[in-house]
């Protein structure tokens, strides 16, 4: 959301605008500044503040709560605020978080070599996406700025009709991404990357974030930008070829858009020389997490009372920032390769092993610094000396990393069965890529004070002995001062003056100091410098001599150590890709000592991959249709034994394992009482999958996985009031994305599919959505659900079984045993649940009476169905209380199928040969050859008094082959019409 006083705040301030001929030169600067920049607000710098005046100034002094001032000239009034330039980082944040971009003008000259106005010049523009600044950033995480191009452009034959381009940049480390598709997949990759900033280019579709609260922040940016030409110039210093490293025109643009943008907020300084790894993905690549899987695994985010309480967080063990972020790409972005899982689990199976070599590793990566956003300040020309002291403590730790990786500091490593080396081919590469950048290491110590001031222009800077002439100049300044230490007693013992005294100001220099008292004394060649009240300064020729050859020394010496520090610093930038490389071999190891240590804490076991046997042929549709044997190899389904849910078990003090056997494109319908623990049975499966193709362990005595290409979940919706979806439509949109993008390779989570609307038409929804899953697209789905009705798909659907949730009833009391077991579950315990949570009292006992009262209707409405009948307490027989049930309720359709047919056959009488007899009830065959239920069933039917002829367009209607929305509609329309004839 854009701030209310944007125009008024950002570009020029109306107040500037109308004044702007009879500004004074300073404020004429402002403005050229501000009408430089329309898009941001401006910060100015006066003195040690920066300012911003008129509109700008109200803002700034709103949003920051600081003074609003007035500057005054001969001009005219002008309201003020400014914020401190030492401690400008607050507020800044206060700023991005109103939603503004901040334009910085600094002073880019020094003031006292200035003739005239300081000149000024925007040096960044600061927007939520491209921060650089540590202060403004959270260690560890990523900061991307995003941009999207519509396919198509200036008739490019290689863009597909619907492809996006997208290309994700953060400017704080370096890290490009590129890829591409459509609107949808597109947006799945906006999701899994999270910028914090989006920009579009002409004709691009809207992308809003799926989590309004956390979402970007999105503006157009200048369409030029997006040209294919000014977007292949703008990517040549980055790429050589640029035309011929995308896989589509939407995909260049994209790239070349963002870096543009990137370069701008950066001062339009050039090229970004850091910016060397633009990498080209496709997201197919890597296992696919939309954002509700992503939020309802709680992968990054827990919004219940234990926040914190994430699947990050149980596996973050790293040890600096360079890990941390490792880990959480490979978190968003697991493999899908069984061999480079396999390699992953190689190398934390060898550190879980090797104790001693793991707690050495995490010992030394606990002192480095982060590699890659010191590498961009470096690169940008922004680092200062004590940046460079990081960097050399960070390498410093490289040649202790090979040593213990090695197994003893030194050894060689002269055979690879040798048990105190790495075994393991992942972790060698690792050590191979650990490059110990000796030269840069050792120039840094040699050029750059142990503990350098941060001030980079004030010396102190550079080490003594790396440069013959500024140790002259130091040697000459220093001589001089100790020459001026010894002035004042050599001074005192020759003009007698015991109080004479010698000092030195900013202003007038050394001088010698002497009371009024002692005035008569002073030698004549002392020549008068400043009076004060009672005393009076002095110079001598030889003093003034010495004060230019100290002064003139230091100001040599300074300009000389600035000199000698950009040197060192743009000899360091020149190996920006070796230290980038040495940063994400760092990285990688710290995440795999991360993943080892929580194995071994926890007691995670390596899970054994499986691939499918595709020679075995296609599931699903493909082999054959509904009801088909399906095609999967079964032993390439999941097989856990005692799994656990990673993040419940840290904040349990018990937890029940359980065991999961799921052949693959199986349907398990999951029924049991509220709170036994289905959903947290359903997500330890899902993360121990999450966790296996991340490279980590799992959680489990064991586990056989197979490699899944996508992980859907509908668990747990809620209203997205801003977005006007309910409860049920949200649950719906979600429902239809998994079965429009399953597929035989894909898990599936179900969760209370169907609830927020009849009964009636939620079981529907729910048996249609199971089906559809089992018999079109093979999915290996967990579906849990309180319809017991769906229980019945296990005897109609080869690949579809029931497992419930245990709970024992003893004096009234229901204890949840949180154990799965084959079957279906007899109860849901709601009201126990209910009284569990603490309802009242009276309405648990009235819920109790009304359950009671519907299951003997139930009872009695079978009885009538096979023949018996009976009176109820009023008198009334169970034929006359079943009508008034079905008048009183929801009619339905399978109850009218059944009346229907049987008037039907009261009227006509049975067929020869084509009507069952009494003692063999007729079936009907569907479409793909499997037995509908008999007309008889007591789940068949709807009420009676519906319009003639329903229950044959009831029979007709093709579910199978419907989509999950039509066949609700179909329904729907159905259910309708029996009411309005009722």
């Amino acid at each position: 959301m854009e701030p209310a006083d944007r125009e008024t705040a950002t570009g020029l301030p109306p107040g500037i605008a109308t004044a702007r001929e009879e500004l004074t030169p300073m404020l004429s600067q402002y403005a050229d500044l501000c009408a430089a920049h329309e898009d941001a607000l401006v910060l100015f710098q006066v003195g040690d503040f920066y300012e911003a005046f008129c509109e700008a100034a109200e803002t700034v002094a709103r949003v920051c709560e600081v003074t609003l001032t007035e500057r005054s000239d001969s001009t005219g009034d002008y309201p003020m605020a400014g914020i401190p330039i030492d401690n400008a980082a607050p507020y800044l944040e206060s700023l991005l978080d109103a939603g503004y971009r901040v334009a910085v003008g600094d002073q880019v000259e020094d003031a006292e070599q200035a003739s005239g106005l300081v000149d000024r010049a925007v040096t960044e523009v600061i927007t939520p996406g491209t921060v650089v600044e540590d202060d403004l950033l959270e260690s560890g995480t990523t900061n991307y700025v995003a941009a999207v191009a519509a396919g198509g452009d200036d008739g490019e034959a290689d863009a597909a009709p619907g492809t996006v381009g997208l290309a994700a940049v953060d400017v704080s480390t370096g890290e490009c991404l590129v890829t591409s598709g459509d609107t949808d997949a597109v947006a799945g990759e906006l999701d899994r990357i999270a910028p914090a900033e989006l920009i579009a280019g002409p004709d691009a579709p809207d992308f809003e974030p799926s989590d309004a609260e956390r979402g970007w922040t999105a503006h157009d940016y200048d369409a030029g930008a997006f040209d294919r030409r000014t977007a292949t110039e703008r990517l040549e210093p980055y790429l050589p070829a640029p035309d011929r490293r995308f896989d589509s025109d939407a995909e260049l643009r994209a790239a070349g858009a963002v870096l543009a943008y990137a370069e701008y907020t950066q001062g339009d300084d050039g090229p970004l020389a850091y910016v060397t790894r633009i990498r080209r993905y496709d997201p197919r690549d890597r296992l696919r997490l939309d954002a509700a899987a992503q939020r309802s695994l709680e992968l990054f985010e827990n919004r219940g009372l234990g926040a914190s309480d994430t699947l990050f967080d149980a596996l973050d063990e790293t040890n600096c920032a360079l890990g941390r972020r490792c880990l959480e790409r490979w978190l968003r972005r697991p493999l899908v390769d069984a061999d480079a899982i396999r390699s992953r689990h190689d190398a934390v199976g060898e550190l879980a092993d090797r104790s001693l070599a793991r707690e050495g590793v995490a010992n030394a990566l606990a002192t480095a610094y982060d590699l890659e956003r010191l590498v961009s300040r470096v690169s940008r020309g922004r680092a200062d000396a004590r940046d460079l002291r990081s960097l050399h403590r960070t390498l410093a730790v490289v040649p202790e990393l090979k040593a213990t990786l090695a197994g003893a500091e030194g050894e060689e490593r002269a055979t690879t069965d040798d048990p105190a080396l790495p075994r393991t081919e992942h972790l060698r590469d690792l050590g191979d890529r650990l490059d110990e950048l000796t030269e840069v290491r050792e120039l840094i110590d040699r050029a750059i004070a142990t503990d350098p001031p941060q001030e980079i222009t004030e010396g102190g800077v550079i080490r003594e002995g790396f440069d013959d002439d500024l140790d002259d100049l130091r040697a000459t300044e220093r001589e001089g001062r100790e020459w001026v230490a010894d002035l004042e007693a050599s001074e005192r013992e020759r003009t007698g003056i015991d109080s004479l005294s010698v000092g030195h100001n900013q202003v007038h220099g050394y001088y010698i100091e002497v009371t009024d008292a002692n005035r008569d004394r002073v030698p004549d060649d002392y020549r008068r410098r400043q009076t004060l009240k009672d005393r009076e300064r002095y110079v001598t020729p030889e003093l003034k001599e010495r004060e230019e050859e100290i002064v003139g020394a230091a100001e040599r010496a300074d300009a000389l150590e600035y000199e000698l520090f950009v040197d060192v610093r743009e000899r360091v930038a020149a190996e920006t890709e070796r230290i980038q490389d040495l940063a994400d071999a760092l990285a990688e190891l710290d995440a795999l000592t991360s993943l080892a240590a929580v194995a071994v804490e926890r007691d995670y076991v390596r899970p054994e991959l499986r691939e499918r046997d595709t020679d075995a042929g296609a599931s699903g549709a493909d082999a054959g249709g509904a009801g088909g044997s399906g095609a999967s190899d079964p032993a390439a389904g999941v097989e856990i034994e005692g799994g656990r849910h990673p993040v419940v078990e840290r904040t349990e003090e018990s937890f029940v394992p359980n065991d999961a056997d799921l052949p693959r494109g199986s349907v398990a319908v999951i029924t049991g009482p509220n709170m036994s623990g289905k959903s947290t049975y359903m997500r330890s499966v899902a993360l121990a999958v999450v966790l296996a193709q991340t490279g980590s362990f799992v959680p489990a005595q064991a586990a056989t996985l197979p490699v899944f290409d996508r992980l859907f979940t509908r668990v747990g919706a809620s209203d997205d009031i801003a977005g006007g979806q309910s409860t049920f439509m949200r649950e719906m949109s979600e429902l239809t994305e998994i079965l429009h993008d399953a597929d035989a390779d894909s898990l599936v989570l179900l969760d209370e599919v169907g609830r927020g609307t009849a009964t009636t038409d939620g079981r529907a929804i729910a048996r249609a959505a199971a089906e559809f899953l089992h018999d079109e697209l093979g999915a290996t789905a967990l579906f849990a659900t309180h319809y017991h009705g769906l229980t019945d798909l296990a005897d109609e659907r080869e690949r579809v079984f029931n497992l419930h949730f245990t709970a024992t009833r003893e004096d009234g009391d229901v204890t949840f045993l949180h154990r799965v077991v084959p079957g279906a579950s007899s109860s849901s315990y709601g009201v126990e649940v209910a009284e569990l949570a603490g309802v009242p009292g009276p309405v648990v006992d009235r819920a109790r009476d009304l359950v009671a009262a519907e299951e003997a209707d139930r009872d009695r409405k079978a009885d009538r169905k096979a023949g018996r009948t009976g009176t109820g307490a009023d008198g009334a027989t169970d034929e006359e209380m079943s009508d008034d049930a079905d008048r009183d309720g929801d009619a339905s359709l399978r109850e009218f199928l059944a009346e229907e047919a049987s008037a039907e056959r009261d009227e006509t009488g049975p067929e020869a040969g084509d009507s069952p007899t009494e003692t063999e009830p007729r079936t009907e065959t569907s479409t793909e050859g499997d037995p509908a239920r008999t007309p008889t069933d007591p789940d068949d039917g709807v009420s009676a008094g519906a319009p003639p002829g329903l229950a044959a367009e009831l029979r007709d209607l093709d579910l199978a082959r419907m989509t999950p929305i039509e066949a609700l509609n179909a329904l729907h329309d159905l259910q309708s019409r029996v009411d309005d004839d009722g």
